[in-house]
Parts: C-alpha cells; structure tokens; sequence
C-alpha cells in the first residue's frame, strides 16, 4: 500500500505539495445509484415528479458540487474544471438511477475527488426531490471507474494496480 501523502512526518494532517508535478490532462469517471420502488421510477421516467424536472435538478447539482468540491472536503486543491459531465440511466430492471460523472482538467493534482462529489450530490439531490413519494430509496455503489492521467497514469476498476 502506498504511504498516506496527507500525513506531514509528524503524523499531521498536510495538504500535499503538488507544484513539482508536471501539469497534465487529469480525467476520473465515478459512478452510483439511487435505487426506489418501481412507481418512483415511472414518475421521474415520465417526469412529473411534484419539484419539477429531478433529472435536470440532479445534474446541476452534481456538476456545481464538482465544483465547489475544496470547500466540502479537507486539503482538497482548489482545481480549474474544464469538464464536468453528469448523466443517468433508468433501470426498470434493478428499478434504479444509475449516475456516472466525468470530471476534466489540466491540472498537478487529479480529479477524482470532484468526480466522486459530482455523483454524491447528484444522488442525494434525487433523493430530496422525490422523497415525498419514495422514503425508502437507497443511495449506494458510489465509486470511481477510472482515472486518466498524472503520474500514476490510468487506471480502471476491476483491471488491478
């Protein structure tokens, strides 16, 4: 396991110093879902949820949230996002919202904290949108599909280190 950057040698919370490394395109996919009763899933399928548009809502949220991630999470670098994507996909199937959101920049440090923010808030903001109709829907499964870029250059889940 590689050693924790955000640790100083004293054992202390630090923000990692990236300005000796190289600016690079950095890009992270992360994924999630919000699964619901299969009613819930007709309504925002037909989109007549009671707040309106909880799709449109949903992606708005996740792409600001990208962007404001330095401010929700600690000794995260403040980054210049060229891309945030937020898409869903309704699964009768599995009677879910599956959301995935793609994250880009050129930058020192990567992405996938942004990426991760973008489907968390995405996830929550469907939730709060159409919690009236469905309380018992669970968001999980939240996780990052790939990262591009840097020095560690890509990685993809499921493929190993």
């Amino acid at each position: 396991m590689a050693a924790l950057t955000h640790l100083d040698a004293a054992g202390h919370a630090a923000m990692v110093d990236v300005g000796d490394k190289a600016v690079t395109v950095r890009v992270a996919v992360a994924a999630g879902e919000v699964r619901m009763a299969p009613a819930t899933l007709a309504v925002l399928r037909a989109g007549t949820a009671p707040k309106g548009d909880v799709l449109a809502a949903a992606r708005i949220a996740g792409i600001m949230a990208a962007k404001r991630t330095p401010e929700l999470i600690p000794l995260c670098h403040a980054l210049l996002l060229t891309h945030v994507g937020v898409d869903f996909v309704l699964d009768e199937g599995e009677s879910r919202v599956q959301i995935e959101a793609t994250v880009r920049c050129k930058g020192q440090t990567g992405v996938e904290m942004e990426a991760l923010t973008a489907v968390s808030v995405a996830a929550l903001t469907l939730y709060d949108m159409v919690k009236a109709i469905d309380k018992e829907m669970v968001i999980g499964a939240i996780c990052l599909l790939e990262k591009r870029g840097g020095q560690s250059g890509e990685w993809r889940r499921g493929e190993g280190p």
